[in-house]
């Protein structure tokens, strides 16, 4: 199922992103000058759970458009990208060089990785925001994770909260108070199909034959249990409101963070 299911998001991910992308954010030229003015910033709070990166060998699984990549380079990492999209690729090479820094990308299906690249290198395995649903088995993942990893090293995930993609329902205002509604059910196991995170800034030639991506959300035990069943020792479990508000959604959590070391 997940080799289907790839495929079929690869597709999804290789449709208009690099233009997507150009019109959410900018040129890679203009979001270069933005990074190199504040690097650990664009880290939001995962800049506390990396530290010093300097001389750290980190790859970024999925890493898309490579922004986050890019910063921990500036802050002076080794960064590797491993993510199946040629339009991110081109995208993150070219804020790489705006920006003056080396950034590694490998076009690849991370399941899939080239034998070398498991060979417990990396101080750090970086995942963020709208990875796991991609995956139809979560053990897989973090099996090749722990791979990466070298003795010591860490997995840094942060993603969509659970309890915000299944369970609640946040629409509308009241007095700069979001209403909240109990509408999904946190124990579906189905695969949903839905417009890609960037159909929106799609050009009107790719919206009207995008393809939909497939998903799978899991619950916060169950990553867990992924995270800790591949070896991988939990040392935080952060739960995370909207940091993109100071007003609205601050009642549930929206993202959260597992920061887990190999021993």
């Amino acid at each position: 199922m997940q080799i289907e299911h790839t495929q079929h998001n690869q597709l999804a991910w290789n449709q208009g992103v690099y233009q997507a992308w150009l019109n959410r954010f900018g040129s890679p030229q203009e979001i270069a000058v933005k990074i190199k003015q504040n690097p650990s910033a664009r880290l939001g709070s995962l800049a506390k759970h990396f530290g010093d990166v300097q001389g750290a060998k980190i790859i970024n699984l999925m890493g898309s458009h490579g922004m986050k990549a890019v910063a921990l380079a500036h802050l002076g990492a080794d960064v590797t990208v491993a993510d199946f999209s040629e339009g991110n690729a081109q995208y993150a090479n070219e804020l790489a060089e705006a920006a003056g820094v080396p950034l590694r990308y490998l076009v690849t299906d991370v399941l899939n990785m080239a034998e070398e690249e498991l060979t417990g290198a990396y101080d750090f395995v970086f995942l963020e925001l709208g990875i796991l649903h991609y995956f139809t088995d979560l053990t897989p993942l973090f099996e090749v994770i722990a791979k990466l990893l070298k003795a010591g090293g860490r997995l840094i995930l942060q993603d969509f909260h659970p309890v915000s993609t299944k369970l609640i329902n946040s629409r509308g205002t009241t007095a700069n108070i979001r209403k909240h509604k109990v509408s999904g059910n946190y124990f579906d196991i189905s695969i949903e199909e839905t417009d890609i995170s960037f159909y929106k800034f799609l050009p009107e030639e790719y919206r009207e034959q995008a393809q939909k991506v497939r998903l799978r959300k899991w619950t916060l035990g169950e990553i867990v249990t992924s995270v800790a069943s591949s070896g991988l020792f939990i040392q935080v479990l952060e739960e995370e409101a909207n940091s993109s508000s100071e007003v609205f959604d601050k009642e549930i959590p929206k993202t959260f963070v597992i920061v887990a070391k190999k021993i």
